[in-house]
């Protein structure tokens, strides 16, 4: 069975790019003096409502239709404004989380950090992934969870340095070319901000609801909410924000400092109107095991840390069914 590698991935994207221009999927810039002119006129028509309108519609025509990712009931987007805050460790344990809960779903995940892929790691995977008859990525799996990144299809230190356009197209065939087979729920790992690729996720396909991870400091709580804002502009349900890194006990004297501020998610959570999905402590033991690529709800299932995200995973599920209901 053949692979797909990194140098595959390059040359494809790049015949992609070089086709056309493209503005927004399924929109070609077009470059010449009629464009211009045409601009004009709309300019000096005086007609601002008849203006407003049209360029309503050209952005709408610009948009792309959402289509859903074959075999993947429901699209979960784990996301931060901020870097650092424990986001694709709160992705890689919410899938393990939702599977622990109820054994019955099947449950993948998606990297779609392109710059700074983790779940390879976190996952305690290597390799590039198999391709099927149909020229589809098989994701590579571990745990019982399906993953599939850029970082199966580049060295551990390779950085990856392309511009937007091939990023885009990258997103859209990690999206696109998987065989995902049959699952319930389908766990993407975001980037950090609210960039291009949050935009062509949001905008390509439906996504059932966006889980926003913040620690409880002010300056991360900034870029939390921005997060949060730019999900409701798109018209993703906020499921709620995951208030990471809460409380640091000392494992000699069990005393309990909130190194990052106390209950900063949680009042964000208020002032936006969403749930508050729960609180997941700063321990030795979730960076220990994350470094080893042996998430806790794997390697330690029965232990409080565990405990939090598995209660994080029901309150997601809550959430989606009150989201759909």
């Amino acid at each position: 069975m053949a692979q797909f590698s990194y140098s595959k991935l390059s040359h494809f994207l790049r015949i992609s790019v070089n086709k056309c221009s493209v503005l927004r999927t399924g929109t070609i810039i077009k470059h010449g003096p009629a464009c211009c002119v045409q601009f004009v006129r709309c300019q000096r028509s005086g007609d601002t409502k008849a203006l407003q309108e049209r360029q309503k519609q050209q952005m709408a025509r610009g948009l792309p239709k959402q289509k859903p990712i074959t075999g993947v009931k429901q699209v979960i987007v784990v996301a931060s404004g901020k870097g650092g805050v424990g986001k694709s460790t709160t992705a890689v344990n919410l899938a393990l989380g939702l599977m622990a809960n109820d054994p019955s779903k099947s449950v993948g995940l998606l990297d779609a950090d392109v710059y700074g892929p983790s779940i390879p790691k976190l996952m305690n995977l290597k390799g590039n992934p198999e391709l099927t008859d149909n020229n589809l990525m098989i994701p590579l799996t571990n745990y019982g969870i399906p993953c599939m990144s850029m970082g199966f299809l580049v060295e551990d230190v390779a950085p990856i340095v392309w511009r937007g356009l091939m990023v885009m197209s990258a997103i859209e065939r990690l999206l696109r070319q998987v065989d995902w087979g049959s699952l319930d729920y389908l766990v993407v790992d975001m980037p950090p901000g609210t960039g291009d690729v949050q935009l062509s996720i949001t905008q390509n396909i439906p996504v059932a609801g966006a889980v926003i991870v913040s620690t409880p400091q002010d300056i991360a709580l900034l870029d939390a909410r921005r997060g949060a804002e730019m999900f409701k502009k798109v018209h993703v349900p906020v499921l709620g924000l995951v208030q990471n890194m809460s409380v640091f006990q000392c494992p000699n004297c069990n005393h309990q400092t909130h190194i990052f501020g106390s209950d900063g998610a949680r009042n964000l959570a208020d002032t936006l109107g969403v749930k508050l999905l729960g609180d997941v402590p700063l321990h030795l033991n979730i960076r220990e095991m994350s470094d080893r690529g042996r998430p806790v709800v794997v390697s330690s299932p029965d232990s409080p840390e565990a405990e939090a995200y598995k209660k994080v995973a029901s309150a997601v599920v809550q959430r989606l069914e009150e989201v759909n209901t």
